[in-house]
């Protein structure tokens, strides 16, 4: 029998962090559809992170994104972040918003781009020494669309390259997350384009470098739970993008296209020791058609549910019936686990830790979208860029 009282003190540990662009306005290739009282500033997008927190009790930190969260003063906007009770969390790096990059970044042909695309993540370190961020989040859209386009092994040096000077740069506590994405923008090479890469690199720089999955850069029918499993067993996993894919990148809240999915993955990493152990659980989504803040309170939530799943699983139980080559039996555990419904479970957490049991119909009594849709008039609504 799974004990419970340990499952509800696992849970209350949890922590998913969630990105300041959810809260912009995004959109597709053809259109970004603005919503009424959408963030103008990175001060704006803090309030509603907070509120996310408040309902959940699991979404204590926040992402930031630079340039699109650019301040004056990074140690003012960490202290108005703590002020309503979250924490800045991750800095994540763009080099792929610039002219200069049409070619690549840190795998440009051309020394100068590289240059600029280097110093803009050293820039991002020095801000993370102002907010106290421990994770440098680093994504490149950097490939070739035609054979002959470039050298592809030079890019793969002019990559390890501008990676390792970064690397140099982080100070103590800090880490390099490298992510990877097997195409777009490029489409004949991507220069990291699967986990492999991303771990060849990251072990060659050395423990402050991990990969990073994102749910949503993998081939149809990849097993994500098995790259997680090798990653953690060779300790260089550092985290996740949480969010769920119909077709290729789709960037949907996370659990909404493979649920299974996403209680497989979670239960690889309570099984490889990456729950509580510095694991960062990071959602990356855009939210085109859905009101933001409680398109984010679902994702948390369902995050949550994933996790209370594999938490349940007996593990005793699964390994005897593996002993014992017992295929359905084996198979039935997990799905046992899975097919339990922890709504109430995670209800009792919620109460216990002085919460509504019900995050969304909180939000929604809470009068907040009502207040931003009022005050928020005038300046320019914060985006995700494109």
């Amino acid at each position: 029998m799974t004990d419970l009282a340990a499952v509800k003190a696992a849970l209350k540990t949890q922590a998913v962090e969630t990105p300041s662009w959810a809260y912009g306005n995004s959109g597709t290739r053809f259109k970004v559809f603005a919503q009424p009282g959408v963030p103008r500033s990175p001060w704006e997008k803090l309030q509603d992170a907070a509120q996310v927190h408040a309902f959940t009790g699991i979404a204590p930190t926040v992402a930031l994104h630079i340039p699109w969260d650019t301040v004056d003063d990074y140690g003012a906007l960490a202290k108005y972040a703590e002020e309503r009770g979250v924490r800045l969390g991750a800095v994540n790096s763009n080099t792929f918003q610039d002219d200069a990059y049409k070619l690549g970044s840190v795998c440009h042909p051309d020394a100068a781009v590289r240059r600029k695309a280097v110093d803009h993540l050293l820039r991002c370190v020095d801000i993370m020494d102002a907010t106290g961020s421990r994770d440098l989040k680093l994504w490149f859209a950097d490939g070739t669309n035609y054979p002959g386009q470039d050298d592809v092994r030079a890019r793969q040096d002019r990559l390890a390259e501008g990676l390792a000077e970064v690397y140099e740069r982080l100070g103590d506590g800090q880490r390099m997350l490298l992510e990877y994405k097997f195409f777009e923008p490029a489409f004949y090479t991507t220069d990291v384009p699967d986990w492999g890469t991303a771990y060849a690199h990251c072990l060659k720089l050395g423990d402050k470098a991990r990969v990073v999955v994102d749910t949503g850069h993998h081939a149809p029918g990849t097993n994500i739970e098995f790259i997680v499993a090798t990653l953690l067993r060779e300790g260089k996993l550092g985290g996740f993008d949480f969010n769920s894919r119909f077709y290729a990148d789709d960037d949907l809240m996370v659990g909404a296209a493979d649920p299974f999915q996403l209680f497989r993955i979670m239960y690889e990493v309570i099984r490889g020791g990456g729950f509580g152990s510095g694991t960062a659980f990071m959602l990356d989504q855009c939210h085109n058609i859905e009101p933001k803040i409680p398109a984010v309170i679902r994702s948390v939530m369902n995050v949550q549910e994933a996790t209370a799943k594999a938490l349940l699983v007996d593990r005793e139980a699964l390994a005897a019936a593996q002993s014992a080559e017992d295929v359905l039996g084996a198979n039935a555990v997990l799905m046992d686990a899975y097919n339990t419904d922890v709504r109430g479970l995670l209800a009792e957490i919620r109460e216990e830790l002085g919460l509504d049991p019900d995050p969304m119909a909180a939000y929604a009594r809470s009068g907040w979208a009502e207040r931003i849709a009022a005050e928020r008039v005038g300046g320019e609504q914060a985006g995700w860029g494109a």
